[in-house]
């Protein structure tokens, strides 16, 4: 196994040189390290990251953490943050992924065991877990869900205002009797959505029907149970928004199940914009949110807040995008 003694006896350095050179020193010079560098890619040389983490004081682990993996994270919401993350997470980095409701105990989650950590919350029961690690001191931006605390980094959408707009191009597509799948009871991004619809059905002056809300919870299953008991009223909408994209697919699949045409019968829309959102038939229209965006920047701030431990924390909106495609009809 090569060591960097081995790459100091070549380069004719100490291995001191070659351990700071390796690090990104500043002090070291950067033609020596850049010889350094090129002497240990062509010794195929894999780094110690134990011995480099004692040397360091780092763990070379970001934590990200969820409100739950197992409730209301969909694989495609999983893949989409996961992505950002790693358009940015330099490749010496470990990422742990976790959800907060399996934390039984706060006393493990530590600067020996984190060097970052990004919380991709989707509720207010969070709170508990993101101001331990406020108080352990280590570097943390919180995702997805607005804060109203401006002492912590907060990237997040405007979930309300992206499903204003995809319920007005509704309206003025004719429709009138608009129902809602929502999503899971306690998240904040379902109470957001709601709130969207709401607004834009009160703007417009329709109705408000009781019947026309049903629950969810960001499941495909979901999506598919309640699109079945709407199809079934005695005087079903003719559009249902979906609180997400993997509960519109579901919604889409009942309504085939029943031979109900889209859009000619039936108008959907959905919300996130996954990759699969495009390639449904027909192809969904649905509000982008931008997870990948969101988690790419809470990553770049996070590293920021790790370099400089005395950055100014911010709230940081990422714009929402309606994708009008061929799942709403014009009445």
């Amino acid at each position: 196994m090569i060591t960097i003694k081995d790459i100091a006896r070549v380069a004719g350095v100490s291995h001191t040189t070659v351990s700071r050179a390796l690090n990104g020193n500043p002090l070291i010079k950067k033609e020596t390290r850049e010889r350094i560098e090129r002497i240990a890619a062509e010794l195929n040389y894999v780094p110690n990251y134990n011995a480099k983490s004692l040397v360091m004081k780092k763990s070379y682990t970001i934590g990200l953490f969820f409100s739950s993996i197992d409730q209301g994270t969909s694989a495609s919401f999983l893949v989409e943050v996961i992505k950002g993350i790693n358009h940015v997470l330099d490749e010496n980095y470990n990422l742990s992924v976790n959800g907060i409701d399996s934390i039984h105990n706060l006393d493990n989650i530590i600067p020996q065991r984190f060097d970052g950590i990004l919380v991709m919350s989707q509720s207010d029961a969070d709170n508990a877990f993101i101001y331990h690690v406020k108080k352990m001191g280590i570097p943390l931006v919180v995702l997805n869900r607005q804060l109203e605390d401006p002492s912590i980094m907060n990237v997040i959408a405007n979930d309300r205002e992206g499903v204003k707009e995809a319920i007005d191009h509704a309206i003025s597509q004719g429709h009138r009797k608009l129902a809602m799948i929502e999503g899971k009871t306690g998240f904040k991004s379902s109470t957001e959505r709601k709130q969207g619809f709401l607004d834009s059905m009160m703007e417009h002056g329709l109705p408000l029907v009781s019947d026309y809300f049903a629950s969810g919870d960001y499941s495909i299953e979901s999506g598919y149970m309640a699109m079945s008991r709407l199809l079934v009223l005695p005087d079903p909408p003719t559009l249902v928004f979906c609180s997400n994209d993997d509960m519109a697919i579901g919604a889409m699949n009942a309504c085939f199940a029943e031979g109900i045409p889209i859009p000619s019968q039936l108008s959907i829309i959905g919300f996130d914009d996954i990759v699969f959102a495009r390639y449904t038939n027909p192809a969904l229209t649905t509000v982008r949110r931008p997870i990948a965006d969101i988690s790419e920047l809470g990553t770049k701030k996070l590293i920021e807040l790790m370099q400089q431990p005395d950055s100014n924390p911010e709230q940081l909106f990422v714009k929402t995008a309606l994708m009008v495609r061929q799942t709403v009809a014009t009445i």
